[in-house]
C-alpha cells in the first residue's frame, strides 16, 4: 500500500479508480473484440479475467490489463481462417510461452531497451489510442472490420458530428477542471458521469454504447478448445493434434512476444510514474497465467493496457486494489449493469481517452529532439512511426536494433592507440591500447601496428582497453601471426581479470615465468596463435 496505509480514504480511492477504469474498457474491449473478427463477450470476456488475475498476482500493482488492439490485429488472419476455437487455443499455448519466459527470467532483458526507445514508444501508443478513437465518430452499424482497425464506415456530419465533438469538449473540460475543485471523485469518472447524465436525462440523440453492440452475457464457463465437435459460436473445435499445433505456434509466439513487450514496457511507465520498483518476471508469469487461463474461459487473451493504466495511475489508483476493482465492475456491467452502461455515449469515453492521449505523449521530447544526439533522435521518431504503422514488437526490435548499432559504431570509432618505448624491456615497443577491442573495433585494431617497421618486442598494453567477444580474440590471434611470421614477439600487458579470463579459456595466454601463474595484471603474457584456426 502507499504510505498513507490502508484506510477507508485509500480504499475509496481505488474502489473509484477501478470503476473509472472498468467503464473506460468496456468500447474498448468491444471494439477490438470486433477487430479480431469475435464475439464482444469474447474481449469482454479476455478483458475481466486477463484484469483480475494480473491485478492479483503481477508485478506492478495499478497497472491495468485486458483485451488489447495490438493482439487483435495479429489475431484477424487466424480467426477468418480457422475460428474462434482455434483462437482460443492459441490464446493457451501463448500463455504458456508466457510463463515459460517468466520462469527462465528473460523479463530482464527489457533493461536493455534504450529512452530513445521508450519515448518513441510512447508516443507511437498515444497516437494508436487516438486514432482508435475515430471509429467512434462514424455512424453507428456502418462499421465493418477491416483486420487493422474499424473502418469502411460513414462519419458523422452536421448536427450529429457537432453533438459528438461538444460531449467530448464538455468531458475533457470536466476532466482538467475537476482536480481544481475537488479530488473526492476522481476526474474522468466525473467526466463520464456528469456528460451521461445530461445525455440520458435530456434524451439527446447520440451514439451509445449499445450502439456497438450488447454487452449483457452471463459468468465465462470453462470450455475446453481441444477435441472434436463444435465449439462456441458455432466453429469447429480445435483437434488436439501436431497439425494445430504447427497452426497456432507462429501466432502464439507473435502474440506472446508482442503482449510481453507491451506490458514490460507499459510496468516500467507506471513505475516511473509511481516511484514504484517492479517484477518483470513476475509480470511474464502473471500475463502468461492470465492468458492460459482465459484461452479455457472463452476468452481472446490480453496485456497490459497503458491507457487504462494511466486513467488509474491519473485517478489515484495505487494498489491491486483499483485492477481487482475494474475486473469486478467489469463483470458486474456484462451480468447485471447492461441496460445502464450502454445508456453511457460514447462520446463521454472518448473524451476520457482524449485526455489519456494528451497525458501519456511525451510532449518533452518534441524540444530535446535538437539537444540530443541524433542517432537517438531518429530511434524515437522511428520507434513512434514504426509503432504507428506496424506494431510494438516490431517497433521495439527496430529501435533496439538501431540504437545497438549506433553504439557499436560509436565503440567501433573509439579505438586507437599510442606508441612509447619500453621503460623494462630494452628496445621494446609499446602499444597502449585505447577503446573497447569488439567486433565493430576488431579491423581498426589491426590497422594499428606497423608489423614491418617494429623491433623485435612489442608489448601491447590493454590497461585503457577490454576485450569483449570472440571477434577481439580472432584479431589478437591475427596480429600476434603477423608478427610471428616476422620473426617477432608480442606480449600482452595490463588485461584486466575479466579480459584474462576469456583470453585464458579461448587458450590464448602462455606464461613463461612462475609468477603468479593464475593471474597477474602488469605479467607479460605470451600470445600462442592457431587456437582459433585464424592462422
Amino acid at each position: 500500500m502507499p504510505e498513507d496505509g490502508f484506510t477507508v480514504g485509500r480504499l475509496r480511492i481505488e474502489l473509484l479508480s477501478g470503476l473509472t477504469v472498468a467503464l473506460a474498457l468496456v468500447p474498448e474491449a468491444v471494439a477490438f473484440a470486433f477487430v479480431a473478427g469475435v464475439h464482444p463477450l469474447v474481449g469482454l470476456y479476455a478483458a475481466f479475467l486477463v484484469g483480475l488475475i494480473t491485478a492479483l498476482i503481477g508485478g506492478r500493482p495499478g497497472m491495468i490489463s485486458g483485451a488489447t488492439g495490438a493482439l487483435a490485429v495479429v489475431m484477424v488472419a487466424l480467426v477468418a481462417q480457422h475460428g474462434v476455437e482455434y483462437l482460443f487455443a492459441t490464446v493457451v499455448l501463448m500463455g504458456l510461452l508466457q510463463v515459460f519466459a517468466g520462469v527462465m527470467q528473460w523479463g530482464k532483458f527489457i533493461r536493455l531497451v534504450p529512452h530513445p526507445v521508450m519515448l518513441g514508444f510512447v508516443n507511437g501508443l498515444a497516437i494508436v489510442i487516438f486514432l482508435a478513437q475515430m471509429s467512434q465518430f462514424k455512424v453507428p452499424g456502418t462499421m465493418e472490420n477491416t483486420g487493422h482497425g474499424m473502418g469502411g464506415g460513414e462519419w458523422l456530419s452536421g448536427q450529429p458530428l457537432f453533438l459528438m465533438l461538444t460531449l467530448v469538449g464538455a468531458t475533457m473540460a470536466i476532466i482538467w477542471v475537476m482536480p481544481r475543485i475537488t479530488r473526492i471523485i476522481p476526474a474522468p469518472l466525473a467526466g463520464i458521469g456528469i456528460v451521461a447524465a445530461v445525455v440520458i436525462f435530456t434524451g439527446m440523440d447520440v451514439p451509445r454504447v449499445g450502439d456497438l453492440a450488447s454487452i449483457e452475457g452471463g459468468f465465462p464457463m470453462f470450455h475446453n478448445p481441444f477435441g472434436e465437435g463444435t465449439g462456441l459460436y458455432g466453429t469447429a473445435l480445435a483437434p488436439f493434434t501436431l497439425e494445430t499445433l504447427y497452426i497456432i505456434a507462429p501466432y502464439a509466439v507473435i502474440l506472446a512476444a508482442i503482449g510481453l513487450i507491451e506490458s514490460l514496457l507499459t510496468l516500467n511507465l507506471v513505475g516511473d510514474m509511481t516511484n514504484t520498483r517492479g517484477g518483470a518476471s513476475q509480470e511474464c508469469i502473471a500475463q502468461g497465467m492470465a492468458n492460459t487461463v482465459t484461452g479455457f474461459f472463452g476468452g481472446m487473451g490480453g496485456c497490459a493496457m497503458i491507457g487504462q493504466s494511466m486513467i488509474n495511475v491519473k485517478s489515484g489508483g495505487r494498489t491491486r486494489v483499483a485492477g481487482i476493482a475494474a475486473a469486478v465492475f467489469l463483470l458486474l456491467f456484462i451480468l447485471v449493469g447492461a441496460p445502464l452502461i450502454e445508456q453511457i455515449p460514447l462520446a463521454a469515453l472518448v473524451g476520457v481517452m482524449f485526455m489519456v492521449v494528451i497525458g501519456t505523449f511525451a510532449w518533452n521530447s518534441l524540444t530535446i529532439l535538437r539537444k540530443v544526439p541524433l542517432t537517438d533522435a531518429f530511434v524515437i521518431l522511428l520507434v513512434t512511426v514504426v509503432t504507428v504503422m506496424e506494431d510494438l514488437a516490431v517497433a521495439v526490435v527496430v529501435g533496439v536494433i538501431v540504437s545497438a548499432l549506433a553504439y557499436a559504431w560509436n565503440n567501433a570509432r573509439r579505438i586507437h592507440a599510442t606508441t612509447r618505448q619500453s621503460h623494462t624491456e630494452a628496445g621494446a615497443r609499446v602499444y597502449e591500447i585505447h577503446g573497447p577491442l569488439f567486433f565493430g573495433s576488431s579491423d581498426g585494431f589491426s590497422e594499428l601496428f606497423d608489423v614491418e617497421n617494429d623491433p623485435d618486442k612489442v608489448i601491447i598494453d590493454f590497461n585503457d582497453s577490454r576485450v569483449v567477444d570472440q571477434s577481439a580474440l580472432q584479431a589478437i590471434e591475427a596480429i600476434a601471426g603477423k608478427y610471428e611470421d616476422a620473426g617477432k614477439a608480442v606480449m600482452l600487458r595490463h588485461l584486466s581479470r575479466d579480459c584474462h579470463a576469456l583470453l585464458n579459456r579461448a587458450g590464448h595466454l602462455m606464461i613463461d615465468s612462475d609468477d603468479d601463474p593464475d593471474y597477474g595484471l602488469a605479467v607479460d603474457y605470451s600470445v600462442r596463435t592457431g587456437v582459433l584456426g585464424g592462422h
